[in-house]
């Protein structure tokens, strides 16, 4: 049983599964942030460039 204990705590095979996935869950955290960052910004840019064209017609 002592045995059992001592290759159970030295058997490694699933701990790059564990970082993998936490790494994962990084870049999806991080990829949502960006959009939401980018998207926000993106709509007030373009609002201020309809804003501009519409006030350049002057028919």
């Amino acid at each position: 049983m002592l045995n059992f204990i001592k290759t159970f705590r030295a058997d490694e095979d699933g701990a790059v599964t564990v970082d993998w996935v936490v790494l994962t869950a990084a870049v999806v955290g991080m990829a949502i942030a960006a959009y939401s960052t980018i998207e926000s910004n993106a709509s007030t840019l373009i609002g201020a460039a309809g804003g501009a064209v519409a006030d350049q017609n002057d028919f």
